[in-house]
């Protein structure tokens, strides 16, 4: 399998909140649900739904699961609807208990056993390893070189701050740019494959 990391990312790489006011406002972040309005359904939403197609699990930070197990089971008959609520699902947190889990189903993963269990999936035949949100967690994976594929749906915007997905640790990490397109509302739809 592989690690498959979708984001809406600013120009200037922020990746917080972007689909609603109250999603993050962790560090007094004032502009949630900042990509609205560049979301194009036929470009983004069409991308989005052929990697679905291809992916055999979602992985999510705890706070990005909450939100979309609020979220995605009350929806249904659209390609990406059917599948996220099929999909087995894996959440990475240290206070989630079983009794928490509505959204079946999901394995929770415990934070110290993120990259191992990450690095067992991706020994596993299958497609995508698909994730979304989940900042802390991803720069965690692309730090331990764990990332296969970056998908970044970049809208014309600067936030002046907020959290990123990149870690600050000096390394260099070569990705390929295997894909581009443009949405009407002006975003761009960018895929990376990690050069080796």
């Amino acid at each position: 399998m592989k690690i498959l990391i979708t984001e809406f990312m600013s120009l200037d790489g922020v990746v917080q909140a972007p689909g609603g006011a109250k999603e993050d406002t962790d560090g007094g972040f004032a502009h949630g649900g900042w990509f609205l309005k560049y979301f194009d359904p036929e470009v983004i939403g069409g991308t989005f739904d052929d990697l679905a197609k291809q992916s055999d699990a979602l992985l999510q930070g705890r706070r990005t699961y909450q939100t979309s197990a609020a979220a995605w089971p009350s929806r249904s008959g659209d390609p990406f609807s059917d599948w996220i609520n099929k999909v087995q699902k894996y959440v990475v947190s240290n206070t989630l208990s079983e009794k928490d889990i509505t959204w079946h189903p999901t394995t929770i993963i415990r934070g110290d056993d993120l990259l191992q269990k990450v690095s067992d999936l991706r020994a596993q035949p299958g497609g995508y390893i698909y994730v979304y949100g989940s900042a802390t967690m991803v720069r965690s994976l692309l730090a331990a070189d764990l990332v296969d594929e970056l998908l970044l749906t970049i809208g014309p915007v600067t936030l002046g701050g907020g959290k990123t997905i990149f870690p600050a640790n000096g390394k260099a990490m070569p990705f390929e740019l295997v894909s581009m397109s443009k949405a009407s509302t002006g975003a761009l739809v960018c895929r990376y494959v990690r050069a080796r």
